[in-house]
């Protein structure tokens, strides 16, 4: 794509980032179509070549007890080289087409979580 091109990607309150990249599978500067589902994490790895692991917790009902309880899940996720996340960062993450065995959704925004001066 030429360069400073970004792509209108169609998901609300998510803004393009400023940095530009040249990667085939960002859904701003490249050609990766998004669709599906919405989710949002915090971030626990991020060790993998421009990949990410993140952690969604949600409440899960019982119904003999008629109560809920926290439970988890932890998802892979591709990152561009446009969008700089750290370990504890909450991101945005949108389903698109499978990109690896365990990869089908790419990162579209991330939120800097403060750190702690005082540790």
């Amino acid at each position: 794509m030429s360069e400073g091109k970004v792509r209108n990607i169609g998901i609300p309150n998510v803004e393009p980032p400023e940095k530009v990249c040249d990667d085939p599978h960002c859904p701003f500067h490249g050609s990766l179509p998004v669709r599906g589902r919405v989710m949002e994490g915090t971030v626990t790895s991020t060790k993998m070549h421009k990949t990410i692991t993140f952690q969604q917790d949600f409440l899960s009902l019982i119904k003999k007890y008629a109560r809920y309880e926290r439970r988890r899940s932890k998802k892979h996720a591709h990152l561009p080289p446009c969008i700089d996340v750290r370990v504890g960062d909450k991101v945005k993450a949108v389903e698109c087409r499978p990109l690896s065995k365990t990869v089908t959704c790419v990162v579209v925004s991330a939120t800097r979580q403060t750190v702690r001066e005082e540790e």
